[in-house]
């Protein structure tokens, strides 16, 4: 690490592939009021930094402008009138941007203390799919125990997260992934049947597979094509929560057949939202979701680690197959659980 009035960052140079991520520095900020300051052990990565380093996805006014949208490490300083930490606790924060760095600032009601059971490289795996998950399968979904759930991609950050969450509040969970292996992990973790859709039909597997009934609650990250399907598959009274287009963000859907099944379709992104939103995701996630971390009934999975200078080929990783969360690390003490 450089000396504390400069910090090493992750900047994007022209929008494109993964060698536009490229090492820069630059001031360590200072905590405004009620932020705090985290020096950085490590840091998520996501489909949205890949999306803001293609130029499809830019940082909201006032957040920094090289990517990064979860980190866990310690407390640095606070700023004033923020009381809910110590210098040296251990935390994991949700943020707008500036994660790929040593340093970054966050709102403290955005960040949670690192539960026990989690070394800070598990903790940076929890913040953007576990807010995600809870506020879009909880929150906005409502889903309830003894209900079908369906969650695509899922041996991703995200699906990984939703299928253990799901699981764990009594659902009935089913998953999709592209090969075998995957779908064994995927049921692994907590589903009760993982359709490999290379293979097979996914709406035919699940109408047999729930007795010709449906799914409850569907969460996904694909769009385009997949949306008339989900709409085929959707239970009566069903939900479809969308929250990325990896297949494209636009759709020919019957209209009748949402009418007839009396569908909900909602959707939404975190990034741009309130930090009294985040904080409120925060508070139930601690309640909720955090004993179950303890527990060692839900953890997040990571599947490789890459130090922070190597971020263009973390972000080559995410285009492979992976189970999981991919990670950088800073160099600062990352240690195992206390």
């Amino acid at each position: 690490m450089t000396a504390e009035s400069e910090m090493r960052v992750i900047e994007i140079g022209e929008p494109g592939g993964p060698e536009a991520l490229r090492l820069a520095t630059r001031p360590v900020p200072s905590p405004n009021r009620g932020e705090i300051l985290i020096e950085v052990a490590a840091a998520g990565v996501n489909r949205p930094d890949v999306m803001q380093r293609q130029g499809l996805y830019p940082p909201p006014p006032g957040a920094p402008e090289w990517p990064g949208l979860e980190v866990a490490g310690t407390v640095k300083a606070l700023g004033e009138g923020a009381t809910a930490f110590s210098p040296g606790d251990r935390v994991m924060a949700l943020v707008p941007g500036g994660g790929y760095a040593d340093f970054v600032t966050v709102a403290e009601d955005n960040a949670l203390m690192v539960p026990r059971a989690l070394s800070l490289v598990e903790a940076a795996g929890f913040p953007e799919t576990f807010f995600t998950v809870w506020h879009n399968v909880f929150q906005r979904g409502g889903l309830k125990s003894g209900e079908t759930f369906l969650v695509h991609g899922g041996t991703s950050g995200i699906g990984t997260t939703a299928i253990q969450l799901a699981h764990a509040f009594g659902a009935r969970v089913f998953a999709t992934a592209g090969s075998d292996d995957k779908c064994r992990a995927a049921e692994k973790l907590g589903a009760d049947a993982c359709v490999n859709y290379r293979d097979a039909d996914f709406v035919s597997a699940l109408k047999e597979a729930t007795g010709g009934r449906g799914i409850d609650l569907i969460l996904d990250m694909i769009g385009g094509d997949y949306t008339a399907r989900n709409i085929e598959v959707a239970a009566e009274d069903g939900r479809i929560v969308q929250i990325a287009v990896q297949r494209g963000a636009k759709a020919e859907v019957d209209l009748f057949k949402i009418m007839r099944k009396r569908l909900t379709i909602t959707g939404s992104t975190l990034r741009n939202r309130p930090v009294a939103l985040k904080a409120s995701i925060a508070e139930e996630l601690s309640t909720h979701v955090l004993p179950l971390i303890e527990s060692g009934k839900v953890k997040p999975l990571i599947d490789k680690t890459y130090p922070l200078e190597a971020a263009s080929d973390a972000h080559r990783h995410m285009d492979d197959d992976h189970i999981g969360k991919i990670v950088l690390t800073t160099g600062s003490e990352t240690g195992e659980p206390t």
